[in-house]
């Protein structure tokens, strides 16, 4: 009996180890296949046009979150040189004095 319920529970492991798994892979191609078909132009117009409304919304949405992070790193760096300059400026006049 004790020999029985363990088979069961190491089954139980083994089924919800294999899900986890599949649900793995099944994200990265899901990941994959937006990242193929993110760039579009006037040559694969069509392709764009095949997508289904929900994907345009994603990929919309992608790209925005992707433009916001340049933005982002782009503005840290403008801060970063701005904080240099003002600091080289501040030394200068402070040395002119």
């Amino acid at each position: 009996m004790m020999l029985f319920h363990l088979i069961i529970i190491f089954l139980l492991i083994f089924i919800f180890y294999c899900l986890i798994d599949f649900l793995k892979l099944k994200r990265k191609k899901l990941v994959l296949k937006a990242k193929h078909s993110t760039t579009f132009n006037k040559k694969n117009l069509n392709n764009w046009m095949n997508l289904t409304k929900k994907e345009r919304y994603d990929l919309s949405k992608q790209e925005s979150f992707t433009y916001l992070d340049k933005r982002k790193l782009l503005l840290d760096e403008i801060r970063k040189e701005y904080k240099k300059i003002s600091k080289a400026n501040s030394e200068k006049n402070t040395n002119e004095k």
